[in-house]
């Protein structure tokens, strides 16, 4: 089985560290759903402007055709809803196991207070949250992000290497 990784959460809940751990860990290529954004979405998010589905749907299907033709590989990705995840399913062409990352609204909001050189805006974090449906044990893998990041790679590794959904 050829190995498609979506880490998935909210903004600010560590996908580009853990993607990037994972990457080394593992042996598989890393890339960050932030860089497949059509241009006016990062204008919109830079403004604090939060996306709609409509603006979303031409990135999902970018990060779907980084899954189909890069495999093996690891993409970072917000996915927050249902809908996009199953999006993401359908144009991956196979498998792909999702990795929730999750945290507090405070904990992710310390973290993107600290962080630097991103265009999306810690006051669009509200708008994430109310937008997340988190995805249940048969869809996804959920991973407390409240650990040191590398027994959180040990934690997904793991996971990867063992039987999956």
């Amino acid at each position: 089985m050829t190995l498609r990784v979506v880490i998935m959460g909210v903004a600010g809940c560590g996908k580009s560290s853990v993607g990037d751990g994972l990457s080394a860990r593992l042996g598989i290529a890393y890339r960050d759903g932030d860089d497949l954004h059509p241009a006016q979405n990062v204008d919109k998010m830079r403004a604090g402007i939060q996306l709609t589905d409509e603006d979303r749907w031409p990135w999902l299907d970018r990060v779907a055709a980084v899954l189909a033709q890069e495999a093996p590989v690891i993409v970072g990705c917000s996915a927050l809803r249902h809908s996009y995840r199953d999006r993401l399913r359908a144009g991956a062409g196979g498998s792909v196991q999702f990795i929730h990352l999750s945290g507090s609204r405070d904990l992710i909001a310390a973290r993107m207070a600290a962080r630097t050189g991103h265009y999306m805006p810690a006051s669009l974090l509200d708008s994430q949250f109310a937008a997340l449906e988190p995805p249940g044990p048969e869809e996804a893998q959920t991973v407390a992000i409240d650990q040191p990041l590398p027994a959180l790679i040990d934690t997904i590794a793991t996971y990867l290497k063992g039987p999956r959904l």
